[in-house]
């Protein structure tokens, strides 16, 4: 974790299966299955998670635990007390320090850390190369549904407002002061392929820096501190306010999280992003 401003929101497996009894370990895993009708389909890891997890975790359903089911898109912010009711079900209080990982993709592990950041709970890590690397390294596995933990005490006791609507990035567009940032692949980006959100292409004036390219593709952790500066500085994402988006909110908390690490001081996540953004035709967009 050498050259992180904040690296006590990354842990490592050693370090986790170390302290297994002292924290309060969810799997977040999320799979969406592409869907050219509706562009995804949202299958929640359960499955993944009763085949082998973390011993003591506990499985996050982050479509339904720690979003608003009410809301036209997927995976939008809940209320305060609505996430609150939800750590306090998972046996978190606000005294508990709290671990995300996810298989496959580590941004909803991401996502669920920094929802626990809006809500003002700082005492959460995510487990840097999250189930792959845990099982690479031939550690202890649980099967089942795991165990679920007495209830916690959790109250918000501070809102940060780290989430950001469309009237704040259609504001941003042509303001040199702000990075919007996009954390979808190269190819969404360009609107050459890819899942499509509606309209293809990436949100007028943003820059593109793929959470997929924050990670060592053999270990599934996150890049060096000076190799992670050096990629979001390049985009101009180190020295301004950043709105960082995605298809959903999730993908983008990833470069968030490595912002955050780095002491950015003022990064927001634009919720809906392109599943918002890219239906709406009043909204400029641009290809290429």
């Amino acid at each position: 974790m050498t050259g992180f401003v904040h690296p006590e929101f990354l842990v490592e497996t050693d370090w986790l299966a170390r302290h297994l009894r002292d924290v309060v370990v969810l799997d977040c895993t999320t799979h969406l299955i592409p869907d050219p009708k509706i562009t995804y389909v949202v299958k929640p890891g359960r499955e993944d998670f009763e085949k082998g997890h973390i011993p003591g975790a506990q499985f996050c359903d982050v479509s339904k635990d720690v979003s608003d089911t009410t809301q036209r898109f997927n995976f939008m912010r809940q209320s305060p007390e609505d996430f609150a009711a939800a750590m306090r079900r998972f046996g978190i209080s606000n005294g508990t320090r709290v671990v995300t990982y996810s298989t496959g993709n580590p941004w909803w592990a991401t996502r669920v850390w920094w929802l626990l950041r809006e809500f003002g709970h700082d005492n959460a890590a995510v487990l840097n190369g999250g189930w792959q690397k845990w099982a690479a390294e031939n550690r202890a596995i649980e099967t089942g549904p795991g165990e679920k933990r007495a209830p916690g005490s959790f109250m918000v006791q501070n809102v940060r407002n780290l989430m950001v609507g469309k009237d704040e990035v259609k504001a941003a567009i042509g303001d040199a002061g702000v990075c919007t940032l996009n954390a979808l692949i190269p190819a969404q980006h360009a609107g050459t392929g890819g899942n499509a959100y509606g309209r293809p292409g990436h949100i007028a004036g943003s820059v593109n820096l793929p959470a997929a390219h924050l990670l060592d593709p053999a270990t599934n952790a996150f890049l060096p501190a000076d190799e992670l500066r050096r990629l979001l500085g390049a985009v101009g994402a180190l020295d301004r306010p950043v709105i960082a988006y995605c298809g959903g909110g999730i993908a983008a908390s990833a470069d968030a999280l490595i912002l955050t690490m780095l002491g950015h001081q003022n990064v927001k996540i634009y919720d809906a992003s392109l599943s918002e953004w890219a239906k709406d035709e009043s909204l400029p967009m641009e290809t290429g």
